[in-house]
Parts: C-alpha cells; structure tokens; sequence
C-alpha cells in the first residue's frame, strides 16, 4: 500500500517508518480522526516536530499558542460544538476575516462550516496539536456534558433518538445561520431571475443550484451536516408536516420582498438517498401581465392568437416540456379575457399564480377532485371560459370538448412537442376524430430560447452554404443579422433573459379532413407547412435572423424539420 499527503511527508522527514505510516493512517481512518490528532494522542511522533513538518509541506507558519492568552477569545463567535467537532479554535478577529488555529492545514470542510455558521471569511493558521488540544479543553469547559435533563427511566432508546431528531428539525427554525442562509438564497434567487431552486443533499456534499434561463447552476455549498436542517426550515417556511421525511410533501411559501410585491414559491420536497430534496419553483404574478407582446410571438402568430381568443367557444391547446413557458402563455390569454362582463374559472394542479377577478380552483385527488370533477362543476356555474391546467386522460378531455362544444371557450395544456403530436395524442386518448376536428381552434407548441446579452452579443460570420444545410431560406439569408454569445458582467455565458419560439397552428378546413381521415403527426406536418404556419424550428431560425438569440440555443431546443 502507498501512503500519501502528509504521511508521506512525515516519512520523508524521518518521523514515522513507512510501515508505521500505514497503520498509523488506517487506524486514524478506523478511530474517525485526523492523522496528525491520532499520531500525537497515541506519543507516536512529537507534536512541535510534527507541526514543522507540517509547515515546510504547507508553507505555512507555526503559531505558538504559549504566546497567546485564551482569555481573549470571543466564545460567542463560534460554538463548542463545531470547535470540538472540528478540532479548530478561534482565534481572534480582523474586520470580516476570522482566524482559526488548527494543527491540520487539510481541515477545509471545518473551515467552510465554520464560516456558514459564522457568515465571516475564515482563514487557517497552524498551531501545535498538543497545545491546540489544551485551548479546545479549555474552551469547551463551560459546555454541557448532554446528560443532566435526563430522566431516570431512559425508556426505549429509539424513541428517545427519534424525539431528539424532531426537536432538532423544529429548532432548525430559530437556528440563525440556517434561516440567514435560506432568507440569502431565496432573495438571490428573485434577483437572478431564476425559475427555480433545488436544494440538493448527497452522501459527502451539498449543494443549491437555480435555474437561471432555463439552465441549472451551482451557487451555493453548504455544509452536509446541516442537510436535514436546511430541509426543516423549508418545510416550515412553506407549512409542511416537519416530521415527515419519508414521503412528497408540497407547500408553498409567500415572500414579501416590497410594500407592493410578494413572490411566490411552489415547494417540493422528495425523499432521496441521503436525505430530503427540495425544490422551489418561482411564482411570480407580473410575469401573466407582461402582455401578449413580450412573449416573443411573429405578427401572423400574434394575430391567429388573439382571433382565436374572441371566438365565443372552441378550444385552444398550449403544448410543450415542463419549463417551456406554457401557464404564462394561458395565462396571458385570460388576462386578455378577464373583463367584467365574463365568468372565467380555472382548474390547475396547482395553482401557480393568482389572478383577480378568475375562480381560480386547485385539484385535489385525495378527496376525489380532480380535473373530470372540477370541469363538471364548472358547467354547472353558467361560465364563459374555462381553463383546464392538463388534459390528461379521456375523461377530461372529453369533458373538455363537451363543453366547448356546447357554447364555451376551453383552454388547456397537453405534454406533447408539436402540433401534429398534440392532435395525434388526443386520438390515442380516445377522442373521437370528429371531436377533434370540430372543436380544436388553435394550437400553440411552444419552447423558451435564451435571449442574447444586448451589450456583448457580437456578428457571426457564417458561410451561407453552411446556413442553407442549418435550414435557413434564402429570404431569410439575405435579411439575416446573425450574432453570437459573448460573456460580460451584464449577462451569464452571454444570454440575458428568454423568449418565447412558437409552433402556432389554426386548424382549417383542410386540417379538419386529414385529422377525420386518421392522418398521422407527418401528414398533419407536411400540411402545416403547406399552409404556411412556421414549425419551432423555423421559429427559432427566424429569431436567430433578428439577432435575437444564437444557432446554438435554437439547436438546444428545437429539432430539426
């Protein structure tokens, strides 16, 4: 077996025989501590000489704690609990940067926990092992041993840790470092722009990615050790059963950021492997009322839309990926539709954003509502526009159908990713092909392409044959303005915000007769084109001639015809 790190170095200088560097790292692995710790405990190697050895490794000075009064110390900086967990004293204080004596320059994860818990920039400095044991003693004299609350009749010792692990997830509440950090990620989130935030445990790590612009990046490295905590406090925040942690959970959690604004968050949590993954799904009403117009739609498509919209029944369909934008887009089109004069209700799962003067109802499957259930009450209430969140099964689509049959707007979603496949989905449903062809007046397939960074993005020089293979007509070469991804302080990687690339389909008469006939997604695909409606590739290509996105991106998200 090799030996490396430190215990090579101790060879090298003629502190320990390889082979008493061996044992010596094994039973320091078995015994839970660190080398250096395990050597001078056991008299196995001097701990000064240890500490130069250490120095000319690291390059770092000693720091001879003989010179150093424990009286100073602030104990209010840092507990005996992380001072004796990782074996790392403070030492004094300079502006935001706390200094920590320790005897292992390797001890970086005490370092980070230390400075989660205390918000302040830490920074190592070596001290002797023996002496560092002596100020951690001392330091820790005024601690409680844990054992004087106890009753005399223990009782059985499962229980006992399990109501130890519940009342330390309800004090997860008031632990201050925990609520700071939570209170930090939740704000940076909204500043950011992100969509969502996953808070994410693993066997020796942990990490909070957002996703900002559809893409997920890591911000944040918390301590493993404060897992648990940090899924605790979530689930307080967002009115969930703490003790809870072995199934889904969901809540929701309202953030006043202004006197005016209040941010949603939608909370998920999951059971994984090492612990309680949560997620946070930003909800934030302004993004319904941005207008039809910062969508991103083409004139043609805005116009098919907003026609569809003053029909007084039928159906329109918005389809996509989970993250593709759609709620906003339905969203949108009841904004247009929300006037005085109409009865608007809505059945979501769940509800994501509130909207002022619509019946607004959250399916709930645990006591039979579901969107069958909801639909049929909503007939029942005289209404002018109904928005179903998700057609998923045969029953509600052909209760969704039924009523738009029968003198009503319907709008819904489907997970699908075109027009062709969303027609060919609700034929596999089980609705008839009459239905279909009958009551389905538009359809919007849709995804979101990040917006280039206005102040970097810079001109592409790309051949034209090489734009013709990409799909690109030659109409569209000779206006092109085509750009690239730069990178500055004002953007991520070069993009900045997302805009919408849209597949709008208006089912004519010609549609109607290949969807009776049992047409397939490429029949119905090959006639789209016929008539002129843009497929989300063309779509994307389009916005990548305005200078509005990259090739790349539209390549991220859409296929090619």
């Amino acid at each position: 077996m090799s030996i490396g790190g430190l215990a090579r170095r101790f060879v090298q200088d003629q502190l320990l025989s390889e082979s008493e560097a061996i044992t010596a790292t094994d039973q320091a692995k078995v015994e839970k501590l660190p080398l250096i710790s395990y050597l001078v405990s056991k008299g196995l190697a001097d701990a000064k000489k240890i500490a130069i050895s250490t120095s000319d490794e690291f390059g770092t000075p000693i720091f001879d704690l003989d010179a150093f009064d424990p009286e100073s110390i602030d104990k209010e900086i840092v507990s005996a609990d992380l001072v004796v967990k990782h074996h790392a004293i403070p030492l004094f204080k300079r502006g935001n940067r706390l200094f920590i004596g320790i005897s292992d320059p390797t001890n970086l994860v005490g370092l980070d926990e230390i400075k989660f818990h205390t918000g302040l920039s830490t920074e190592g400095i070596l001290v002797e092992e023996d002496k560092l044991v002596k100020f951690i003693e001392a330091y820790d004299d005024d601690g409680d041993d844990g054992f004087d609350d106890l009753d005399e009749d223990v009782g059985d010792l499962d229980v006992v840790e399990d109501k130890k692990d519940n009342e330390e997830e309800h004090n997860a509440a008031d632990d201050a470092p925990v609520v700071k950090f939570i209170n930090q990620m939740l704000l940076s989130a909204i500043k950011k722009g992100a969509s969502d935030l996953h808070f994410e445990p693993y066997e020796k790590t942990y990490r909070v990615r957002f996703r900002v612009d559809g893409v997920l990046r890591t911000m944040a490295k918390p301590p493993v050790a404060l897992a648990r905590k940090l899924a605790a406090r979530l689930k307080v925040m967002s009115s969930m059963d703490i003790a809870e942690r072995r199934a889904p959970q969901d809540g929701r959690i309202k953030l006043k950021v202004s006197a005016k604004k209040s941010i949603d968050f939608r909370v998920s949590t999951l059971p994984s492997l090492f612990g309680e993954k949560v997620v946070l799904r930003i909800l934030d009403p302004s993004s319904a009322k941005m207008g039809i117009d910062a969508l991103g739609y083409e004139p043609e498509q805005k116009e098919m839309y907003m026609d569809c919209l003053s029909k007084p029944q039928g159906m329109i369909l918005v389809t996509g990926p989970t993250g593709s934008g759609k709620t906003v887009s339905l969203y949108t089109g009841l904004n247009i539709l929300n006037t005085e004069d109409r009865n608007i209700s809505t059945a979501e799962d769940p509800v994501e954003i509130n909207l002022e003067g619509i019946n607004q109802v959250n399916v709930n499957p645990k006591v039979g509502l579901d969107f069958g259930m909801a639909l049929r009450a909503f007939l029942r209430q005289d209404p002018d526009i109904i928005m179903v969140g998700e057609i998923r099964d045969l029953e509600t689509a052909s209760i969704a159908i039924k009523a738009a049959q029968t003198g009503h707007m319907v709008m819904s979603t489907l997970h699908t990713n075109s027009a062709a496949e969303t027609l060919t989905r609700l034929v596999n449903m089980g609705v008839a092909t009459f239905n279909i062809a009958t009551t389905v007046n538009l359809i919007i397939a849709q995804r979101l392409a990040r917006r280039l960074c206005k102040v970097c993005k810079q001109p592409a020089n790309i051949p034209a044959e090489s734009l013709k293979q990409m799909g690109f007509t030659d109409a569209m070469i000779t206006t092109a303005e085509i750009y690239q991804p730069v990178g500055c302080q004002s953007c991520t990687n070069g993009y900045k915000g997302r805009v919408g690339i849209y597949e709008v389909v208006r089912i004519t008469p010609t549609i109607s007769k290949i969807i009776m006939e049992d047409g397939n997604a490429i029949e119905l695909n090959a006639q789209f084109k016929k008539e002129g409606f843009n497929s989300l590739r063309k779509s994307g290509l389009i916005k990548v001639t305005q200078g509005v996105t990259s090739i790349e991106e539209v390549n991220r998200v859409t296929n090619e015809d």
